[in-house]
């Protein structure tokens, strides 16, 4: 245990078995591919919806491309948070760590402003099945950010209420929100990249 800048921090050695995979880590890896299976079924199906023709061709929302740019920027942020913990800068980890919990925010108001666009154009979760498979696919993909956004703000509680600790345990807690968000960032960027890829040139 040692104070820095007025903060107790208290430090623990590492344990042995570092290479093995902390249970709790695989479990998270083990519904990634859940989550991949998942997806990965829902752009097949879209894939074999639209060559049976009756599929609206539309423009992409704009504001998929801003919300992209916003959740690359949280994860950036969140990255920095989780450094700045390692390295005991008490300021900057919840600095960085708030910031990313509100472009998280502001991805999901995002997505859901396309949606709007989306709807302004005619295009309706009831409608064609072209706009049908993007309302659904990327509002599966917001539920999986929100799910993100509630680990971070039991994350945020933790860096504000507790002491500054960084022992093993809070580590691979934060790490975890951390590969979880990096994770659902991707999925994004691939299912944005699929969207664009399908559209006729």
């Amino acid at each position: 245990m040692r104070n820095e800048g007025g903060n107790q921090i208290v430090l623990h050695a590492p344990g042995r078995g570092r290479g093995r995979i902390h249970p709790k880590k695989f479990a998270l890896y083990a519904s990634f591919a859940s989550m991949v299976m998942l997806f990965s079924g829902l752009t097949s199906a879209f894939i074999v919806r639209q060559a049976q023709g009756n599929w609206l061709e539309f423009p992409m929302p704009s504001l998929f491309y801003w919300s992209t740019v916003i959740i690359v920027a949280s994860s950036l942020t969140l990255h920095g948070s989780f450094i700045a913990f390692k390295k005991g800068n008490q300021s900057w980890y919840r600095t960085l760590l708030v910031v990313s919990f509100f472009l998280g925010v502001g991805f999901t108001i995002a997505q859901y402003q396309a949606w709007l666009q989306m709807f302004d154009q005619g295009i309706y979760l009831n409608g064609n099945p072209s706009g049908s498979f993007i309302y659904v696919i990327s509002g599966i993909h917001a539920a999986h950010v929100l799910g993100g956004l509630g680990a971070l703000l039991v994350a945020i509680v933790h860096a504000f209420v507790l002491p500054f600790y960084r022992n093993p345990v809070r580590k691979l807690r934060f790490e975890m929100t951390l590969i979880y968000w990096h994770f659902v960032d991707f999925l994004w960027i691939y299912l944005l990249l699929f969207f664009l890829f399908q559209q006729p040139a």
